[in-house]
C-alpha cells in the first residue's frame, strides 16, 4: 500500500445516516454459494499460525503468526515472503497461463495477443541471446564512445532516458505528473537519481557494516561488468564510478526530505533551472528529452540539483563515458547473455536482498510482459479473475469505510469545527476506483518484431516514454490508473484525491468473499481504511478535496496533528529490525498514520456493520479478536537482513512486525479484546495511546 505524493467510478457522497449506507453481514455475502469455504482456516483466519505461548500483550505479531514465523522457509529465489507475495506468485501463474493462450504470429506480428506471446517467447530464448551477445547494444556503446564533451555526455543520458529504463541513467531524472497546486494540468518534476545503490546512506554511512559490504559488492559488481565488455583496466573504471556516484550521493536529499510535498514544490522557469545548476547543459538535455520547449518545471529537491551539476562539470567525460556504459549493461542484463545476467543477479539479489538463486526464467517473462504491456495483460486478467460479484462487494466496503471515516472525523475531540468542516468536504470528493481502469490504454503504436528481443525491449521503454512525456500536450485524464490491474497493491493520489485497489489485491488473505466479515474488515477493510487515512496523513492532509495543495487547517489543528504525528515518529524511531539498524520515523511517518487510521477506521466500520449486535463468538474467538487477528495476518512476513537493510534504510514502509506491533497498542479495542494489562510489554498507557483518525 502507498501514497502517491504526486498523483474516478464516482465520488464517493457521504451521508449522515451510517446504519443506512453499511452493509452488513449478510448483505456483504449475499450471493456466495453456500457450499463454499473459506480459503484460510474455518472463518478467515489460519490459526495454526498462531503461538499461543505468545501474550497477545507482549508480542501481537508473534501471537498472531509466531509458529509460521518459526517454521517457515523463504524460498531460496525470493529476499522475503508474505501475502503479498503469495498473490503474486498466484497472479504469475494465472498470467503465465493466459499468456502462453496467445496467438503466435504467423507473418508481421500485429495484434495485441500476439505482441504479448513475442515478448514472452523472445525472453525465454535464452540460448539465442547467449549467440547475440552484447551486440544488440552496438548502437549505443558507439555512441558512448564517440562523447567528447559534457554536451555529448547530457545528450546521451536524455537518449538513455527514454530506451534504457530503470531510471539512474543520469543524476537528473524526471517523471510527469499533476502540478500539486494546479492539478488540471501535467509538469515535469524532476527527481534526484543517478546512484546504483538504494541511497545516500550505503556511499555515506561507514559506521554501518552492512552499508560497506554493499559498497564493496557493488564496486566488485562494476569491475565484472566493465570485463564482460571489453574494458581495458576495469578495476580502475569500477573504482572511478564508485567515486563519482559518493559525490552524487553527498548531494542528495535524505529520503525523509523527498517526500515533503511543501519542500520538494518548487516551480521554475527554463531560465530558473539553468540559474539554478549552471553546469548541465540544460539546452541539450531538454531536446533529447522532447521538452526543448516546455516552460515550467517542478524541481522537488532545489539544492541537490545545484550540487549533483557541479558534480557533472567537475568529473572527466571518460568516467561518465564509464558510468553510462555500466548503466546500459545493468538495466539491460536480462536481455543480453546469461553470464551478465547471473552476474547482474549476484549482485542486485544475492549481495543487496539475500535471495540464494535465481527466480525460474519464465516468472521473470511473465514480470517482463507484465511490465510491456501490462493494461493489455491486465484485461485478459480481469475477463478471467475478477468477476462483477467481487468487484461490488468490494465497493460496499470501500463506502462503508468512507462512512466511518466520516464519523470519526466527526468524534474527533481534538480537531476544531471549522476544520472538521473542511475534511468532510475532503472525504465527500473522495474518487474510488476498484478493479481495473474503465478505459484501456492502446498498444497498436508499439512495433514488435520477431526474434529481436533487444530492439522490442527498447522500443516499448520508447513507447512509454513518449505516452508520459505525451501528457504535457493534453488535458489531466481523471480515469488513468498508475497500477495495472494485476498489481498486489492499493494507493491514494493527492492531486486526484483518489483511492485505488487492483484487482489482485482484493483476494484472500485481504479479501474473501467466503470468510467471516470480522476478518474482511480486519484485513481489506484496514488496507481501504489505510489508503483513505492516507488523505490525511502528514502530506495527505496538505491537499484539498480537488486535489489543490494549500493549507485548510486553523493553525491550533495543524499544531495538534503535529503534536500526534511527532510522537508517531519518535514511537517509530525506537523500534530496531536489525542491531543498530533503526526505523526512521520521519520517513514512514506518511505509512504508519495511514496504518494506525486504517486500523481505527476498519474497526468502527465493522461495529458500524453490526448494527448494535453481537457479534458470535467463533472457535472460543470474539468478533474483535478476529478482527485484529485478521489484520495481523495480512502482514504475516518473513525477510532476508540484506533486504530488511535495504527497506529500512529507503522505503516509505515500516517492516511488517512494526505494522502491527505499532498501531494495535494505540487502538483502546485490542486491550479489551486480548486482555492487555499493565506489565505487558506492548501496554501502553491511555494518555500515551495516540489517536490522530
Amino acid at each position: 500500500m502507498r501514497t502517491l505524493s504526486t498523483k474516478s467510478i464516482q465520488r464517493a457522497a457521504i451521508a449522515a445516516a451510517f446504519a443506512g449506507l453499511l452493509v452488513s453481514g449478510a448483505t456483504l455475502l449475499a450471493g456466495a454459494p453456500e457450499n463454499k469455504s473459506p480459503e484460510l482456516g474455518a472463518w478467515g483466519v489460519d490459526l495454526t499460525a498462531r503461538n499461543t505461548d505468545v501474550k497477545p500483550g507482549d508480542d501481537f505479531y508473534r501471537y498472531a503468526g509466531g509458529h509460521w514465523l518459526n517454521t517457515f522457509e523463504i524460498p531460496s529465489d525470493l529476499p522475503s515472503y508474505g501475502s503479498f507475495t503469495v498473490l503474486t506468485l498466484r497472479g504469475e501463474d494465472q498470467i503465465k497461463s493466459i499468456i502462453e493462450e496467445q496467438p503466435k504470429a504467423k507473418g508481421a506480428i500485429e495484434t495485441t495477443g500476439e505482441k504479448i506471446a513475442e515478448l514472452y517467447s523472445g525472453f525465454m530464448d535464452q540460448e539465442s541471446l547467449n549467440v547475440k551477445g552484447l551486440a544488440p547494444l552496438d548502437p549505443y556503446f558507439k555512441k558512448i564512445t564517440a562523447a567528447k564533451s559534457y554536451e555529448d555526455i547530457a545528450s546521451l543520458m536524455g537518449e538513455l532516458a527514454r530506451v534504457n529504463g530503470g531510471g539512474g541513467n543520469s543524476p537528473f531524472n524526471f517523471f510527469i505528473d499533476q502540478d500539486e497546486k494546479v492539478p488540471s494540468q501535467y509538469l515535469p518534476h524532476f527527481i534526484q537519481s543517478g546512484l546504483g545503490l538504494p541511497n545516500r546512506d550505503y556511499y555515506l554511512k561507514d559506521d554501518n557494516p552492512r552499508f560497506v559490504a554493499a559498497r564493496q559488492a557493488y564496486r566488485d559488481y562494476l569491475e565484472k561488468v566493465f570485463t564482460m565488455a571489453g574494458k581495458s583496466n576495469p578495476g580502475v573504471r569500477a573504482d572511478s564510478v564508485l567515486a563519482l556516484e559518493k559525490r552524487i550521493a553527498g548531494a542528495h536529499w535524505p529520503v525523509e526530505e523527498t517526500r515533503d510535498l511543501d519542500k520538494t514544490y518548487n516551480k521554475m522557469s527554463q531560465a530558473d533551472l539553468k540559474k539554478l545548476a549552471p553546469e548541465f547543459p540544460w539546452d541539450t538535455y531538454l531536446a533529447a528529452v522532447a521538452m526543448k520547449s516546455q516552460k515550467e518545471f517542478i524541481v522537488t529537491v532545489p539544492s541537490a540539483y545545484t550540487g549533483m551539476a557541479k558534480v557533472f562539470r567537475s568529473e572527466p567525460v571518460a568516467v561518465w563515458q564509464d558510468y553510462l556504459t555500466s548503466r546500459l549493461l545493468r538495466n539491460n542484463s536480462a536481455y543480453l547473455t546469461k553470464d551478465l545476467d547471473d552476474a547482474t543477479f549476484a549482485f542486485t539479489s544475492t549481495a543487496m536482498t539475500g535471495a540464494k538463486a535465481q527466480r525460474e526464467r519464465w516468472k521473470r517473462g511473465v514480470q517482463f510482459v507484465n511490465g510491456s504491456m501490462g493494461n493489455s495483460v491486465g484485461k485478459l486478467y480481469v475477463e478471467r479473475y475478477f468477476s462483477p460479484e467481487a468487484k461490488k462487494r468490494a465497493d460496499e466496503l470501500v463506502q462503508n469505510l468512507l462512512v466511518a471515516m466520516g464519523d470519526r472525523i466527526d468524534n474527533n475531540t481534538w480537531m476544531s469545527d471549522a476544520t472538521k468542516k473542511a475534511a468532510r468536504a475532503k472525504l465527500a470528493k473522495f474518487t474510488v476506483k476498484i478493479g481495473y481502469p474503465e478505459k484501456w490504454r492502446d498498444y497498436s503504436g508499439l512495433k514488435i518484431a520477431k526474434n529481436d528481443l533487444m530492439g522490442n525491449v527498447l522500443r516499448a521503454r520508447a513507447f512509454e516514454f513518449d505516452y508520459q512525456v505525451g501528457k504535457l500536450k493534453r488535458p489531466v485524464d481523471r480515469k488513468e490508473w498508475l497500477m495495472s490491474p494485476q498489481t498486489v497493491n492499493a494507493y491514494y493520489n493527492p492531486p486526484m484525491n483518489e483511492i485505488v485497489f487492483p484487482a489482485a489485491i482484493l483476494q484472500p488473505p485481504f479479501f474473501d468473499p467466503h470468510a467471516d466479515d470480522a476478518v474482511n474488515y480486519g484485513a481489506i477493510g484496514a488496507v481501504i481504511g489505510h489508503e483513505i487515512g492516507h488523505g490525511f496523513d502528514d502530506q495527505g492532509r496538505k491537499s484539498d478535496g480537488d486535489g489543490v495543495l494549500r493549507d485548510w487547517w486553523t493553525a491550533e489543528d495543524a499544531a495538534r496533528f503535529k503534536e500526534r504525528a511527532d510522537a508517531l515518529v519518535a514511537r517509530y524511531n525506537s523500534f530496531v529490525p536489525l542491531p543498530g539498524l533503526h526505523v526512521n520515523g520521519q520517513n514512514t511517518l506518511g505509512e504508519n498514520i495511514g496504518d494506525l487510521g486504517g486500523l481505527e477506521i476498519s474497526h468502527r466500520a465493522y461495529l458500524l456493520s453490526l448494527k448494535g449486535k453481537e457479534a458470535p463468538v467463533l472457535d472460543g474467538l470474539t468478533g474483535d479478536q478476529r478482527f485484529f487477528l485478521g489484520f495481523a495476518q495480512i502482514w504475516r512476513s518473513k525477510m532476508r537482513d540484506a533486504m530488511l537493510t535495504s527497506m529500512v534504510s529507503s522505503n516509505e514502509h515500516s517492516p511488517a512486525e512494526f505494522r502491527v506491533t505499532g498501531p494495535v497498542p494505540n487502538v483502546d479495542a485490542w486491550y479489551t479484546a486480548f486482555n492487555v494489562q499493565p506489565g505487558d510489554s506492548l501496554y501502553l498507557a491511555p494518555d500515551k495511546r495516540i489517536h490522530i483518525w
